[in-house]
């Protein structure tokens, strides 16, 4: 089976965190955190700030990281290294690779959430905690 290793960032803003909804593939019409596939030689925090940049034309600041969330889909093993990130340079978030964005409260239960972007939210949550 495949394993596919990729970053994801929560971008945090005025108490929310920014979730996005994919508009291709299997999983179309859920919402991830976004992110996406590292690059040859890229450390995470590069390959997060990339990716930010080309999915939403803005730049980021990585904050911390969070955690590595594994998860078993059907048709590969996804492991996913979590960075907590902030906004640098505006707000305006122009969609490359999603069909919708949305800023939600981090104890929202009714978003349609990814199988692993589901375990990165108990982890957000319990980082919140302390």
């Amino acid at each position: 089976m495949k394993t596919i290793k990729v970053v994801a960032a929560i971008i945090e803003k005025d108490d929310h965190i920014l979730v996005a909804k994919r508009n291709y593939g299997d999983y179309k019409d859920k919402w991830e955190f976004p992110g996406g596939k590292y690059e040859e030689n890229e450390s995470g925090e590069q390959a997060i700030k990339r990716e930010i940049s080309e999915e939403f034309d803005v730049k980021i600041n990585v904050k911390e990281y969070l955690c590595t969330v594994e998860h078993q889909y059907e048709n590969f093993y996804l492991i996913m290294d979590c960075y907590i990130c902030e906004l640098i340079n505006n707000d305006d978030l122009l969609l490359h690779d999603h069909s919708a964005i949305k800023w939600i409260d981090y104890n929202q239960d009714d978003i349609d959430l990814l199988p692993a972007d589901i375990n990165v939210l108990e982890k957000y949550r319990e980082y919140l905690k302390g």
